[in-house]
């Protein structure tokens, strides 16, 4: 019975060590995504849903940087002159993927995607948009700003 566990437990690991960054992108995107809406619903209640967006994805930007440079792509010894182009290239990404995520939200609410879940207004919306930039962000990071010469 243990050999099956130690045996689970190797195959696990292995995975892990194989998609190491893939799993630490996703987790850290996840954690990203959390920190986007956990802004942007606590901000729909004083300001205006374009006005939320805008400064959830800020925040989130500035969380992921750090994350991305530290934890997934162990980018750890750049000088000032490498985490000047990294932090440029990372928001320059982030500022091309910003405006999807901005401009996509009244987009998508107005063809359809308007519904309120939880009491968050166009949240379905809102969900398919953080997935697509998810998807366009590690693609930047990985082959553009973090990539090893």
């Amino acid at each position: 019975m243990g050999d099956g566990v130690s045996t689970d437990m190797d195959k696990i690991r292995s995975i892990y060590i194989k998609h190491q960054e893939k799993i630490l992108y996703l987790f850290f995107g996840g954690a990203t995504t959390l920190v986007n809406w956990v802004v942007y619903t606590l901000l729909l209640f004083v300001i205006p849903m374009a006005a939320c967006q805008a400064v959830a994805w800020f925040v989130a930007v500035l969380f992921a940087f750090y994350v991305n440079k530290i934890y997934v792509f162990k980018m750890t010894k750049t000088g000032s002159a490498g985490l000047f182009r990294e932090l440029l290239l990372f928001f320059g990404a982030r500022v091309f993927s910003g405006v999807i995520e901005i401009g996509g939200l009244p987009l998508l609410v107005y063809i359809g995607l308007d519904q309120t879940i939880f009491g968050i207004e166009g949240a379905l919306a809102k969900a398919l948009l953080s997935v697509i930039v998810i998807i366009l962000n590690y693609f930047f990071s990985k082959f553009i700003i973090f990539k090893r010469s």
